[in-house]
C-alpha cells in the first residue's frame, strides 16, 4: 500500500509538472494600449518560471474600449474553462465575478474592491478574487489639490470620465465633489467615449465650459488613449494631472502615483502563487504604497505655465 501511494504521488506531480495552465487576460482597452503592460506581466511570469507556449498559455480579450462586450467576453473565458483570470480595473473584474465563482480571478487596478463587493476584506478576500487595489478614489483628491496648487486662479477643473456607468468612477466622483467644494473649484464633468474623434469632442467641451485644467477618471480606457489625451492638452493649452507617470513619459504635464508596471509585477506573483496551488481566499489584497510625483517642465512650457517654486521642491521627478 505504501508503495502504491508513492507511485500515486508521483504520477500526480508528473501530470502537474507536465500540466500547461491556460491564464485569461481581460482588458477593457486595446492590444496596442495594453502592450507596455503586456510585456512588463509576460517578462515577471517569466523570471517565475512560467513561459508562455511551454507551461503556460495565455487567451487574450480586449474589449477594444467598449464596455458593453466586457460580460460576453468573460463569459467566453469561463467557458474556455481557463485555470485563472486575470482583470484589469473595475468593470472587468465585476464581470468576471459575476461569470464564475470558481476560476480564480486576480484583478489588477481595482479601487475599492471591498466596497464594489469584489473581496470581503482587503486581508481576508474570502472568494474567488484576490489582486491589487489602487487607491484611485483617494488619489483622485490629492491630484486636485496639486492642481490648484500648481495653478494658484484655478477656479474650474474638467473631469473626464467615461459615458458608460462605471461603480468605481462613481465612488471617484463622490469624493472628488466634496473635495472640488473645499477647494473652491468648480468640477466641470465630462463624458466621452475613448475614441479619438470622441476625445477631440470632450476637449472643445472643456474650452467651452472654460475649464482651466484637466483630469481623466482613473480609468484603463483613458490609460491606452494617454498619447492623444496629453497632445490635445498641448493643443487647446489645457494644464492636466495624471494619475501614471506614463502619461508624463508621453509629453504630459503632471502625474501623480504609482506607475502600471509595478502593479503587473506584482499580479504575476499573484498568478505564480495559485498556479502552484494557493487559493484567492487565502491571499490578501495589496494596496499600491509606492507613489510618485513627476512634473514635466517641457510640457509646461508649451502651454506657457510657470509652476510654482513650492510645488517644484514637492516633485519626486522633474523632467527639464
Amino acid at each position: 500500500m505504501c508503495a502504491l501511494f508513492f507511485v500515486l504521488c508521483g504520477s500526480v506531480h508528473a501530470q502537474q509538472k507536465d500540466k500547461v495552465f491556460r491564464i485569461g487576460f481581460l482588458d477593457p482597452s486595446t492590444v496596442s494600449g495594453s502592450a507596455a503592460i503586456l510585456e512588463t506581466f509576460r517578462q515577471e511570469l517569466r523570471k517565475l518560471g512560467w513561459v508562455e507556449g511551454k507551461n503556460i498559455s495565455i487567451e487574450y480579450r480586449f474589449a477594444e474600449q467598449k464596455n458593453d462586450r466586457m460580460r460576453e467576453l468573460a463569459a467566453e473565458l469561463v467557458r474556455l474553462n481557463v485555470d485563472l483570470i486575470v482583470t484589469s480595473g473595475n468593470p472587468t473584474a465585476l464581470e468576471a465575478k459575476k461569470a464564475t465563482s470558481t476560476i480564480p480571478i486576480v484583478m489588477v487596478i481595482s479601487g475599492d474592491p471591498v466596497g464594489l463587493g469584489l473581496v470581503a476584506s482587503l486581508a481576508r478576500p474570502g472568494g474567488n478574487v484576490t489582486g491589487m487595489s489602487t487607491l484611485a478614489v483617494e488619489l483622485n483628491t490629492k491630484k486636485l489639490e496639486i492642481l490648484k496648487d500648481a495653478i494658484p486662479k484655478l477656479d474650474r477643473v474638467g473631469l473626464l470620465q467615461g459615458s458608460s456607468y462605471n461603480p468605481g468612477v462613481e465612488q471617484q466622483l463622490q469624493e472628488l465633489r466634496v473635495a472640488a467644494s473645499a477647494l473652491q473649484v468648480k468640477l466641470e464633468e465630462i463624458k466621452t467615449e475613448f475614441d479619438p474623434q470622441s476625445l477631440e469632442t470632450a476637449f472643445k467641451t472643456a474650452k467651452q465650459k472654460q475649464v482651466k485644467a484637466i483630469m481623466p477618471a482613473a480609468l484603463r480606457s483613458f490609460f491606452a488613449g494617454r498619447k492623444q489625451i496629453v497632445e490635445l492638452a498641448g493643443k487647446y493649452q489645457l494644464p492636466g494631472i495624471y494619475g501614471r507617470k506614463e502619461y508624463v513619459d508621453e509629453g504630459g504635464l503632471m502625474s501623480y502615483g504609482s506607475g502600471y508596471d509595478e502593479e503587473y509585477r506584482k499580479a504575476a506573483y499573484y498568478v505564480d502563487k495559485i498556479l502552484k496551488g494557493a487559493k484567492p481566499a487565502d491571499l490578501p489584497v495589496q494596496q499600491a504604497t509606492k507613489f510618485e510625483f513627476v512634473i514635466n517642465l517641457k510640457a509646461a512650457k508649451q502651454i506657457d505655465l510657470t509652476i510654482p517654486p513650492r510645488v517644484l521642491e514637492r516633485a519626486d521627478r522633474v523632467i527639464r
